[in-house]
């Protein structure tokens, strides 16, 4: 970067010069918890010259639908509740967003509520295509979310299943003997989040090194990495790279 209006250029030439806000070899830093979704993985400004990198974005309060509901969700619900007993000790609460019906589930409940939205005729979900997580750090005790997508091809119909846990106990159980696809979606999760699903197989990393410390997607894993080099150029960790500003 250079500075052609510089006074001190020499014959009109210009010179280097250190962009304003720039970050050199700053280290990787754990980012408070912000409700309004800043400071995230240690960034403080933004190298966005669009304007967007100034926008703020507001966490909105997860409010329980009220009936009816619309659609097939309504249904969906009332087959649950008939076929699964334990619904109402099981079903923290039922939220349509977007267009989408998600049951939130308790975590000690998850692989039972799979088990019956699998084998109930009325619901005939055979197919769970997603199990990922979410970090909601700074938002609540239990912080970090896994999410089911199920889809029955029955009646071309889908939900989300969603169970929340905290960062210091984070465990439920395993749904890969209902859905043998979770298998490793849910190693994923371990390995990206953290989150310990009892009875799988074979909970083992699937994309950080067996040895790696840590679980790069939670919002309080440090920004910091180690080089990579690609076709003979070394890239060099993020935290290490210039930010411009």
């Amino acid at each position: 970067m250079t500075a052609p209006n510089d006074k001190n250029n020499d014959g009109g030439v210009p010179v280097p010069t250190t962009p304003a806000g720039a970050s050199t070899g700053a280290p990787a830093e754990y980012p408070p918890s912000s409700p309004a979704g800043r400071g995230m993985f240690g960034m403080h400004g933004s190298g966005d010259v669009s304007g967007y990198g100034g926008l703020v974005r507001q966490r909105k309060p997860i409010e329980e639908a009220a009936r009816p509901y619309g659609g097939y969700f309504d249904e969906v619900r009332d087959a649950l509740e008939e076929a699964y007993p334990a619904f109402g000790d099981a079903i923290e609460k039922v939220v349509v967003d977007r267009g989408e019906l998600t049951l939130h589930v308790r975590p000690e409940r998850i692989a039972e509520v799979c088990q019956v939205m699998r084998d109930d005729l009325a619901l005939r979900f055979e197919l769970c295509s997603s199990v990922s997580g979410v970090d909601y750090l700074g938002a609540e005790s239990r912080r970090l979310h896994v999410v089911y997508q199920l889809t029955s091809m029955t009646y071309r119909r889908r939900v989300r299943l969603e169970a929340a846990v905290s960062a210091e106990d984070p465990h439920l159980p395993s749904v890969t003997a209902v859905y043998p696809t979770a298998d490793w979606q849910e190693r994923e999760t371990y390995d990206m989040f953290g989150i310990v699903f009892d009875g799988h197989p074979n909970l083992t990393r699937i994309l950080m090194p067996d040895d790696w410390e840590g679980h790069p997607q939670r919002k309080d894993y440090p920004l910091g990495g180690v080089p990579v080099e690609y076709k003979g150029a070394e890239i060099p960790p993020p935290d290490r790279r210039r930010s411009y500003q």
